[in-house]
């Protein structure tokens, strides 16, 4: 949880140097953002990841040598508390839904605007899931489009509490809000969270979103 006074560390990860440098201008603007450091492939990404662990790692999808969902992966190993967030100027469904799965805490596109871009990181500090609003009913399409699978000896592991943890994560909201409307203290949402990733063999909160909508979960 992000407090008033301490400013949100952000990591930069794109092969773009001009985009960087855009982005870094544009948060040192705002005393609540502190960028960390940059990095201009994914190698070098993961290693000041490692040794910054920023809140928030703003990474691009298509990179030379290693890829964003590539360098995604092997970050969260090292950073399991960073938020990371694909910045991107793919508008593909495929790319969106493929990097949801890998455990991105969000997807948005390079040509969102200073307030949304703020606004989103914001969230991310505060776990909760951003997609760019022109992505958003995409993912829906594409999630509702494909068959869905049963899977009744998973869905059967999950308590009716933990169905509504899951369609809690399923709409993005973070756990102070799952807690809110469950009148639930947020560190017992925390534990129901871990107990739904560990039954269903998922690595983030952002797989079990993905996985709700899958399984028509989401409005439980």
């Amino acid at each position: 949880m992000q407090t008033a006074d301490k400013p949100i560390t952000v990591l930069l990860v794109d092969d773009h140097t001009l985009f960087r440098s855009g982005v870094k201008s544009l948060l040192q603007r705002h005393p609540e953002f502190v960028v960390v450091g940059e990095a201009a492939d994914g190698v070098e990404g993961i290693k000041r990841a490692q040794q910054l662990q920023p809140q928030v790692v703003l990474l691009d999808l298509n990179m030379p040598g290693m890829s964003g969902v590539e360098t995604l992966q092997l970050m969260q190993q090292d950073c399991p508390d960073s938020a990371i967030v694909m910045l991107t100027v793919s508008e593909d469904a495929t790319d969106l839904s493929v990097a949801l799965r890998a455990g991105a805490s969000g997807y948005l596109l390079k040509n969102i605007d200073t307030e949304a871009l703020t606004r989103a990181i914001r969230r991310a500090a505060d776990g909760q899931t951003v997609v760019a609003e022109a992505m958003t009913a995409k993912l829906v399409a594409q999630l509702h489009g494909a068959p869905a699978t049963p899977a009744a000896s998973e869905l059967d592991k999950l308590t009716p509490r933990e169905r509504d943890i899951i369609a809690g994560l399923a709409r993005g909201e973070s756990n102070k809000l799952i807690a809110r409307s469950l009148e639930l203290s947020e560190s017992t949402v925390k534990i129901h969270v871990q107990n739904v990733l560990k039954k269903l063999k998922l690595n983030s909160r952002v797989q079990a979103a993905v996985y709700a909508v899958e399984h028509r979960l989401s409005e439980r």
